[in-house]
């Protein structure tokens, strides 16, 4: 029995611990699971840290109606090596690594021939509540370790603190893919960013990274210290202070908005410069602005979700390169449940990281 369980071990389809909802409530509890064998181009990683992000709570309470119970959530993944298939080449054991929001994509389309799986014409597969390879159903990082096809896992420079580099893997990429795209690297000039959450904060510290002078526009006045001196802002606006926003009309070249809840659109279209780009990355429930402001200044909407292979790989060097890191608070598992409720009420500078390895026992 002993040889069978060490031989079950080594091809990886030992039970995996984790911690998954059970029913709409979204209450996350301990939950024992198989993972699959490792396959010839497969990686096998032992996770360290899992980030926390908002769609964990979108799923785990069923609020796109279509969770599959029980639910492992976790898509801002890290950890180490432990196993690879026979075609895998770029990793080996003791390798550091990330995985994101998906773990598989057609990889025959235009969108994955452009490295852009995110945009997969077949709908990429999520990390976590979708159906995978092998018929099951796709379990998430709040668990032990994570076997995933080579090319959705990422190399994370030793150097670079694991905890730190979660967060990257989700809200890092989702402010960096349309940052490289509308050209936002450009050293002196502006940008926007609305909303100074997980998203938010890390389009701050990239945005000064590439040499742009970065307001941020917040409705809490407590942001303001932090903005400006943790996270190195130029400008900190209260955004329901009219004449603050005044001050900033025609400034912008580029605005970020990362902002989750419902808000008005026009205020902040007026302070971009002509021919400005608007780049949407939250989700309110509908977008409503004024074509004058939209079309008078020859400005561009955008929007944007996470990133393909390729720009994932380059945020984690250009983060290593540049000492970019997210301001996280690491949490036991146990305290998973406390996390989500304090995400949903925005109680978190900046991002929740859950300490896998030392407590998920």
């Amino acid at each position: 029995w002993a040889e069978g369980k060490i031989m079950s071990s080594e091809s990886g389809n030992e039970n995996c611990l984790g911690w998954a909802a059970r029913e709409p409530s979204g209450f996350l509890s301990p939950y024992q699971f198989i993972r699959r064998v490792v396959g010839n181009d497969d990686v096998s990683l032992k996770i360290t840290h899992c980030g926390v992000c908002f769609a964990d709570v979108v799923w785990t309470r069923n609020r796109m109606g279509d969770s599959k119970y029980p639910l492992v959530p976790g898509h801002e993944i890290v950890g180490i090596v432990t196993e690879v298939g026979r075609n895998v080449e770029g990793f080996k054991v003791g390798d550091h690594v990330g995985v994101g929001t998906y773990v598989n994509s057609c990889r025959e389309c235009e969108y994955c021939n452009d490295r852009m799986e995110n945009l997969c014409e077949k709908g990429s597969t999520f990390t976590f509540n979708a159906v995978d390879v092998d018929g099951t159903i796709t379990k998430g990082g709040y668990s032990s370790f994570i076997v995933v096809h080579q090319r959705y896992c990422f190399r994370i420079p030793d150097s670079y603190p694991l905890a730190k580099a979660a967060p990257l893997l989700c809200a890092g990429i989702t402010v960096y893919t349309p940052m490289k795209r509308h050209k936002m690297n450009q050293p002196g000039k502006s940008l926007g960013v609305i909303g100074l959450g997980g998203l938010g904060h890390l389009a701050v510290k990239l945005g000064k990274a590439f040499g742009l002078k970065v307001t941020v526009f917040s409705t809490s006045m407590s942001k303001k210290e932090e903005a400006l001196n943790l996270l190195g802002a130029d400008n900190f606006v209260v955004s329901s202070d009219e004449g603050q926003m005044k001050e900033f009309q025609n400034s912008l070249h580029f605005i970020i908005d990362t902002a989750a809840g419902d808000h008005p659109f026009d205020p902040y279209m007026a302070l971009l410069k002509k021919a400005g780009v608007f780049v949407l990355v939250g989700f309110p429930h509908e977008v409503k602005f004024s074509p004058v402001n939209l079309n008078m200044g020859m400005r561009s909407v955008s929007g944007s979700i996470t990133g393909g292979t390729q720009d994932i790989q380059e945020l984690l060097d250009f983060c290593a390169a540049y000492k970019i890191y997210a301001e996280i608070e690491v949490i036991p598992i146990q305290y998973a449940n406390e996390a989500l409720e304090r995400l949903i009420k925005r109680d978190v500078r900046y991002r929740f990281v859950i300490d896998i390895e030392n407590s998920l026992k």
